[in-house]
């Protein structure tokens, strides 16, 4: 019988070029990793790794065996769906990957609804970028992500991959009370040419969309300050450091004399979607979360101070 923990770390070493990586990526030690594929090489009689300098790579049978990995996954884990679907059982330990907006304003409120009402029901929680959250569910190292998608700025989800919108969410400019435009109703990026952006990363979906934003209006925008957080942000606006692109979904009281003005043409808007695999479709277990972050999201967009 094939062991199905030291396929899966098979499975890492081959994705991630070493046993030392794949442990890593698997949460275990590198002798753990190599234990097991030995055992895996006991159970099927064939060498599955082969030494090449100071590293390894796949034979021809571990190529095979891993090749057949994901449908070997995907069958599984479509039975254990049907099981506990046949069981009417929400039950079982779920990963539930998300971005940091999202954990703050839907994930967390709805985690801990669920906690109470399915007490054989164990969720654990990533903060991930959208890109690797889908990477992870796609893999089958995450069983639900919350991923979001601004405007037309790129997110690809792979084909064995199920998709809800759950929320939609819009960004408004934060600005410090005393600004000149601070007193409108709302401003276009056509008003912001001249402003100093505190923005997030390069690699962010949230920067890259600043940037699609600016597309009308002949510039870029100019980036003075970078910052992962939205909260810091906020109080890089609040100490006269520049202005801020800062969505709804998640967003703290907004500090003392900062104001959020709305933005049009374009609005910046976004979609915060669950995925799964098409596999676990008939789970209750995620089903059940997928549920509730609707049931979540749909209530409107959260409160926001109107200072």
């Amino acid at each position: 019988m094939i062991d199905l923990v030291a396929l899966r770390s098979l499975k890492a070493v081959d994705e991630h070029g070493s046993v030392v990586a794949a442990a890593v990526e698997l949460g275990f030690t590198p002798s753990a990793v190599s234990q097991q594929i030995k055992r895996l090489e006991r159970q099927s009689g064939v060498d599955l790794l082969e030494r090449v300098g100071r590293g390894v790579i796949l034979s021809g049978p571990g190529r095979l065996l891993v090749a057949e990995a994901d449908r070997i996954s995907a069958d599984l884990e479509r039975l254990e769906s049907d099981l506990h679907a046949h069981a009417g059982e929400v039950v079982g330990e779920i990963r539930l990957v998300g971005f940091s907006t999202a954990m703050r304003g839907l994930i967390g409120p709805v985690v801990a609804r669920l906690d109470t009402e399915h007490a054989d029901l164990r969720i654990r929680l990533v903060e991930l970028e959208p890109w690797d959250a889908v990477d992870q569910v796609a893999a089958g190292q995450a069983d639900v992500g919350l991923v979001h998608r601004w405007g037309d700025v790129v997110l690809e989800i792979p084909d064995h991959l199920e998709r809800r919108v759950v929320h939609r969410d819009e960004a408004e400019v934060i600005l410090r009370g005393d600004h000149p435009l601070a007193g409108r109703r709302s401003v276009t990026p056509h008003d912001l040419v001249d402003e100093r952006w505190i923005a997030t990363p390069e690699s962010t979906i949230c920067r890259q969309w600043l940037h699609r934003m600016y597309a009308g209006t002949g510039r870029l925008p100019q980036i003075e300050h970078v910052s992962m957080e939205f909260a810091s942000h906020t109080e890089l606006v609040a100490a006269g450091l520049g202005i801020a692109l800062v969505p709804r979904l998640g967003r703290a009281e907004l500090p003392p004399g900062t104001k959020a003005v709305r933005v049009t043409d374009p609005v910046p808007e976004r979609e915060a979607i669950a995925i799964w695999r098409r596999s676990q479709d008939r789970s209750p277990a995620v089903r059940a979360i997928v549920e509730a972050l609707a049931a979540a999201g749909s209530l409107g967009q959260p409160k926001r101070p109107l200072t």
